[in-house]
């Protein structure tokens, strides 16, 4: 019973940690739910990247880290990639932009569902001031985002 007490006081303080990102939807934050598990939802948005052309950079298995230090989580896992012509058109828009790119996509066990949330390119044209500069990629970005999501949730 204590692992399920655990867990139950893990899961609240998940909640609430997680309540501002559901009210960030607004601001950049799209959510899908994926209809396949953390490890396929990974897999088939790495496929999907570069099966694009882009490049994977990195890959952070959350849940496995945190078992390096003797505690525990849902698995979760970031896939950050990139695609440095669309990158650096926008980061020569503004270059503060760079603290967000490459893109990551984030995987992670919701309860009984996964879900896989990225940044929109909408967000980031604005969260950076980036305006007009950026309309050759904008569209063209958030469209393989939205795509590479979709793919990866089977939907």
């Amino acid at each position: 019973m204590k692992h399920g007490s655990q867990w139950l006081g893990r899961g609240l303080i998940g909640a609430a940690f997680l309540l501002p990102f559901a009210a960030q939807g607004a601001n950049g934050l799209n959510v899908i739910e994926s209809q396949h598990g953390v490890a396929e939802t990974e897999e088939r948005l790495v496929e999907a990247v570069e099966g694009k052309g882009l490049t994977v950079m990195a890959q952070v298995d959350h849940q496995t880290n945190a078992q390096t230090v003797d505690m525990e989580m849902p698995a979760t896992r970031l896939v950050i990639f990139g695609n440095p012509a669309a990158g650096t058109q926008l980061m020569t828009c503004a270059p503060t932009v760079a603290i967000d790119l490459p893109m990551k996509m984030l995987i992670w066990e919701d309860g009984e569902t996964v879900k896989v949330a990225y940044n929109t390119a909408d967000y980031l044209v604005e969260r950076h001031g980036i305006g007009d500069c950026a309309a050759p990629v904008q569209e063209k970005v958030g469209q393989a985002l939205e795509g590479f999501a979709k793919t990866a949730a089977g939907g």
